[in-house]
């Protein structure tokens, strides 16, 4: 027996040397080595924070790119292991602590790629560093608005006034991102269906100088008072409408001539005010007197027409209310010494010479009419009812006509005005059945 295990012993070695090559070429030829390579850019930054404050009396920043940069990761493994791993467990971080140096600029950050999956025998990632710039430091201040968005209060109320707490952030960062900030907003909806008094905290929202927000990448370059975050608190306001205006004018019309009426469009206007300042409105009789000499009628011998805005005029806890318009047309009436002006409605207007199937429809509702008595009579008992208005409508078709209104008044008194009105002559349409 032991002489058949030793014979041939170099033949034997040989068939073992030669079954473990054929188990190895087999093993490789099904499982081989091999590298595949993945794009990803997804880094993650860990202890942002931290080459700032080894900075801090530098005079420099760090200044994050708005993007993070492509990058190359090569896995080596056996292949049945290497084609499992997908991009998503690719994973890569840059930890600011780890910076090869602060002397350098840019300063270069090691970046690490992990592999949740098992396998890989070999990561590589190309390039190997993140490259942060650094940039000279500058801090400015700026105030805080208010932004509102589209929220309203409720029905009856207005927003009156907002405070802001702080009133205005410091901002620190790189000098070529804080010089493009035009302005720092914090936004509030707590207003929205409100009807009492509302405060609400949020961070604020940095607005370039193009109007548009800065994104999340390039608000962690910048360092923020207070951690970025105001309180906004809004008194709100009721409303009251129907306000009338009392217009008063400045100056003495032209000699033999008088100021007849004051008339403004909108008579009357809404308003939103602090309980007070309403409240004292409601003993005014909800009347607002402008008495500034903003209407001039000095030497005016014809009617005075402008226009002002109101708004500096209201009193004091009192602006009008949303939407509404701050200019006001004022018409002031300059008659001669002793004349008078009426309005009449155009539907005592009689209509003369009108063809059967036509019909006059009359574009306004009134026309003034300004007359005066002769000299040793008197307009005392003069009376509106006592004057005619006709309109004639002779070789007239259909369509729309401004018509000289013929004014026949009592002896004595004297027209001192040409009136005309405009009219739509339409025909009169018949249905069948009247027809029948």
């Amino acid at each position: 027996m032991r002489k058949k295990i030793t014979n041939n012993i170099p033949l034997k070695i040989i068939s073992l040397v030669i079954g473990f090559v054929v188990w190895l070429l087999v093993v490789n030829i099904d499982n081989p080595i091999i590298s595949r390579n993945y794009t990803l850019s997804n880094i993650e930054i860990l202890n942002e924070a931290y080459i700032d404050d080894v900075l801090e009396d530098s005079g420099k920043v760090a200044l994050r790119n708005a993007e993070s940069p492509t990058v190359r990761v090569t896995i080596t493994g056996e292949r049945k292991n290497v084609t499992a791993i997908t991009s998503s467990d690719i994973h890569l971080t840059a930890d600011m602590q780890q910076a090869l140096s602060l002397n350098t600029d840019p300063v270069m950050i090691p970046i690490v790629a992990s592999c949740d999956k098992t396998g890989a025998t070999g990561i590589t990632v190309t390039p190997p560093n993140l490259s942060v710039k650094l940039e000279e430091k500058a801090t400015s201040s700026f105030p805080i608005t208010v932004n509102n968005g589209d929220s309203k209060p409720g029905k009856g109320f207005e927003i009156g006034t907002q405070t802001v707490e702080p009133d205005s952030i410091r901002i620190t960062g790189p000098r070529s991102l804080v010089k493009i900030i035009d302005k720092v907003n914090v936004s509030t909806s707590a207003v929205n269906g409100a009807t009492e008094d509302v405060s609400e905290s949020g961070t604020v929202e940095v607005i370039d100088k193009n109007g548009e927000t800065l994104t999340q990448i390039a608000m962690k370059n910048l360092r923020f008072d207070n951690d970025g975050r105001a309180t906004v608190t809004t008194h709100l306001w009721k409303t009251r409408s129907d306000i009338r205006l009392d217009m008063a004018v400045a100056g003495m019309p032209a000699s033999g001539y008088i100021v007849d009426e004051v008339l403004t469009v909108p008579d009357t206007v809404s308003v939103a005010g602090t309980d007070e300042a309403l409240e004292q409105l409601r003993q005014n009789g909800n009347v607002i007197r402008i008495e500034d000499a903003s209407v001039d009628v000095g030497g005016a011998s014809d009617d005075v027409e402008t226009k002002i805005d109101i708004t500096q005029y209201l009193p004091e806890g009192i602006r009008l209310t949303s939407g509404s318009s701050n200019e006001v047309s004022v018409t002031v009436t300059i008659l001669p010494d002793g004349g008078k002006s009426y309005s009449i409605p155009t539907s005592s207007i009689r209509v003369l010479n009108k063809n059967e199937d036509m019909q006059v429809f009359f574009e306004v509702d009134r026309i003034e009419v300004r007359v005066k008595a002769e000299e040793n009579q008197s307009l005392d008992s003069f009376d509106e009812t006592d004057l005619e208005a006709t309109i004639d409508l002779t070789d007239k078709e259909e369509g729309t006509y401004e018509l000289p209104v013929d004014i026949t008044l009592p002896e004595g008194i004297i027209l001192l005005n040409s009136v005309s009105t405009d009219v739509t002559i339409s025909r009169v349409v018949l249905s069948e059945d009247a027809g029948e």
